[in-house]
């Protein structure tokens, strides 16, 4: 599969390390859109609409869930996200999040979303994928921890239920995951058999699966990114902290530029290289006019002159046409 020829869309994936304040997730927005994130992204997920409230334990009593709870201290309000969606317009960063239930699909649709993004563990989620394709908007769809069957049945689901603006983010569900296990051939092969844009969800720890990914074809890429690996919350450890979120960003974006189709092999960094990088044909000692040129009156050295080292032989044999100095450059019309 040949690289993409269009433009590449960089989701910065912010979670929930906001850890339920607003303030940072207003900070993350801003981290986005200063690393040129083309978009900012969260995790909007209400505790019930995602987790049992109470484990049953072997005794048969039930006892509180520890990640409902973590969960729900660190929610933003609806009324926050409306906030945060403004904030992010003054940004000038668009700003959608995952979503985990038909709660959030509907609060997510209500803040004009760009695109609506269904996580690994809901692709064989029918029912919340039609809930997402009835909005209309375009739909992110991870396919970690899946298989082929799987991801087809989702894609049948989104189609049948009116959803035609599909991308398919490839994703190894590891935190972090190892470049060696990306499996990034999975790319061309997704975008063959389903037909739809294909993109990378990167949990590795640089920019190389993602560099590999833009070669395969890759358009979306979404990156974990934090204020600081160090904090406490659930996805901190394994994501990106500022500067090495807009390296990466600047990174791929650069291959991506490597991998552009030209017309010419000459690129403009190159043009003035030649004049001093190439070797020319220079007189080696003073010749009079008349003279038959043997090989010896030949250097070929640098830098580049009137003729090309390949033209050596074509002067060989011939007589000059007028005096030449030693090291002036050869020209044809030196000789005859």
């Amino acid at each position: 599969m040949a690289p993409a020829t269009h433009p590449l869309h960089f989701i910065a994936e912010a979670g929930t390390n906001h850890g339920g304040k607003l303030s940072l997730a207003r900070d993350l927005a801003e981290i986005a859109a200063n690393a040129r994130a083309d978009s900012v992204k969260f995790q909007l997920i209400y505790p019930e609409g995602l987790y049992l409230p109470e484990l049953r334990t072997e005794t048969g009593a039930y006892e509180t869930s520890e990640v409902f709870e973590k969960r729900r201290a660190m929610m933003l309000t609806d009324d926050q996200w409306r906030e945060l969606a403004a904030a992010c317009r003054d940004l000038a960063i668009p700003m959608s999040a995952s979503v985990f239930d038909e709660r959030g699909v509907r609060l997510l649709d209500q803040l004009d979303a760009p695109y609506l993004k269904f996580a690994s563990c809901d692709l064989n989620n029918s029912e919340l994928l039609r809930a997402g394709a009835a909005t209309g908007r375009k739909l992110i769809v991870s396919t970690g921890m899946s298989t082929l069957g799987e991801i087809e049945r989702a894609v049948l689901d989104l189609v049948a239920a009116g959803a035609s603006d599909i991308v398919l983010l490839h994703c190894v569900s590891a935190y972090p995951a190892a470049t060696r296990d990306m499996n990034l051939s999975m790319i061309p092969t997704l975008a063959s058999a389903f037909g739809f844009p294909v993109g990378l969800s990167d949990h590795t720890e640089s920019g190389a699966a993602a560099s590999a990914a833009v070669a395969l074809g890759a358009t979306w890429f979404e990156k974990h990114f934090t204020y600081d690996r160090s904090a406490d919350g659930f996805d901190h450890a394994y994501a990106m902290e500022p500067q090495g979120l807009a390296s990466y960003i600047d990174e791929v974006r650069s291959v991506a530029q490597a991998l552009a189709p030209s017309p010419k092999k000459l690129r403009p960094a190159e043009e003035a290289v030649p004049p001093r990088a190439r070797r020319g044909l220079w007189v080696a000692r003073d010749l009079p006019a008349g003279q038959t040129i043997t090989r010896d009156d030949v250097v070929v050295v640098r830098p580049a002159g009137p003729m090309a080292p390949n033209s050596a032989a074509d002067l060989i044999g011939r007589t000059t046409t007028r005096p030449l100095a030693r090291y002036e450059p050869w020209t044809p019309e030196a000789v005859r």
